[in-house]
C-alpha cells in the first residue's frame, strides 16, 4: 500500500506542535512550611507517648538524682537544675531525635522524595524542626512544675516557658537538622545528636558559676544555654526582666543562624 505523503505549500503553514503545559509554580515558604509541618506531625504522632515519656522521665530522674546533692531553695544550684533539666527534654527531641531522623533521611534516598516536591528547602527544615519540637511542649511543662515542687521554687513565672520552649526548641532543631545532614553516615548522625544532648545535660544542669573558664566558653556556644539561663532568672523573687529579654533575644538569634544552616545543609545533601 503506497504512503500518503501530505505537502504543504509555501502559502500554507504546516500546523503547529503543541506546546507542553507550563510547570505549576512552587510552592510560597508559609504554606508549604505548614504542609510539611502536619505531614511530620502525623508520621510522627504514633510514637509520641513513648518519646513524651522517655524525654520527661529522664530529665525528671536527674532532678531527683541531682536532689540529693543540691540542697532545696532559691539558689542558684536549684535553679540550674531545674532549668537545665527542663531545657533537657527540649534537646533529647529537638537535637538528638532530629539528627537521627534526618540522618536516617539521607541513608535511605528520602531526601530525593522532597527534593522532587515545589516545596522551598526552608520550609522542609522548619516544618520538620516545628513538627518535632512540638512534642516537647508537654514533657517540657511536667517537668518545670515538678522541678519547681521538689526544690521548693516558685511556679509563678512558668508562664515563661511559652517563649523558651520554641526559642530553645528552634536553636537546637536547627542544629540537630545540621548534624544530621552534614554527617557522611547514619552512624555518625546518632553519634552526634547523642553528643549534642550530653553537652545540653552538662553544661545546662550544672551551675555555670561552678564550672572552669574553659568550660564556661563552650557553654556559651551551646545554643540552649541561654533558654536555660533566661529560664533560671525567672525564679528569683525579682527576676531582672530585661536580662531575660537579652537571653531569649540570643536564643532567638542563634535559632535563626542555626536553622539557616540547616537550610545550607538539606541544599548540599539534597543536590548529590
Amino acid at each position: 500500500m503506497p504512503e500518503t505523503v501530505v505537502r504543504y505549500d509555501r502559502d500554507e503553514a504546516a500546523p503547529e506542535r503543541p506546546q507542553p503545559a507550563p510547570l505549576a509554580p512552587g510552592a510560597r515558604l508559609l504554606p508549604a512550611l505548614a504542609a510539611v509541618y502536619r505531614a511530620q506531625l502525623s508520621r510522627a504522632r504514633v510514637a509520641r507517648m513513648p518519646l513524651l515519656f522517655v524525654a520527661t522521665f529522664q530529665s525528671v530522674g536527674i532532678m531527683v538524682m541531682m536532689r540529693g546533692v543540691v540542697d532545696a531553695g532559691d539558689g542558684e544550684a536549684a535553679r540550674s537544675v531545674v532549668a537545665g533539666s527542663s531545657v533537657l527534654v527540649v534537646a533529647f527531641v529537638a537535637l538528638n531525635l532530629l539528627a537521627q531522623y534526618f540522618g536516617v533521611l539521607r541513608a535511605s534516598g528520602g531526601l530525593d522524595h522532597y527534593a522532587t516536591l515545589p516545596v522551598p528547602p526552608a520550609a522542609v527544615v522548619l516544618g520538620a524542626a516545628a513538627a518535632y519540637a512540638s512534642f516537647t511542649v508537654p514533657g517540657t511543662v511536667v517537668t518545670a512544675a515538678t522541678g519547681s515542687l521538689l526544690f521548693g521554687l516558685s511556679l509563678s513565672h512558668l508562664w515563661v516557658l511559652v517563649a523558651v520552649i520554641p526559642l530553645a526548641g528552634a536553636a537546637l532543631a536547627g542544629l540537630g537538622a545540621a548534624l544530621g545532614l552534614l554527617a557522611p553516615r547514619q552512624e555518625l548522625a546518632t553519634l552526634f545528636g547523642q553528643l549534642g544532648m550530653s553537652a545540653a545535660l552538662l553544661l545546662g544542669v550544672l551551675p555555670a558559676s561552678n564550672l572552669p573558664e574553659p568550660v564556661r566558653w563552650l557553654r556559651d556556644l551551646l545554643p540552649s544555654s541561654y533558654g536555660v539561663d533566661a529560664f533560671a532568672r525567672t525564679f528569683d523573687s525579682h527576676p531582672d526582666w530585661a536580662v531575660v529579654l537579652v537571653d531569649l533575644g540570643v536564643c532567638a538569634a542563634v535559632g535563626v543562624v542555626s536553622l539557616t544552616l540547616a537550610t545550607w545543609a538539606y541544599r548540599r545533601a539534597a543536590s548529590r
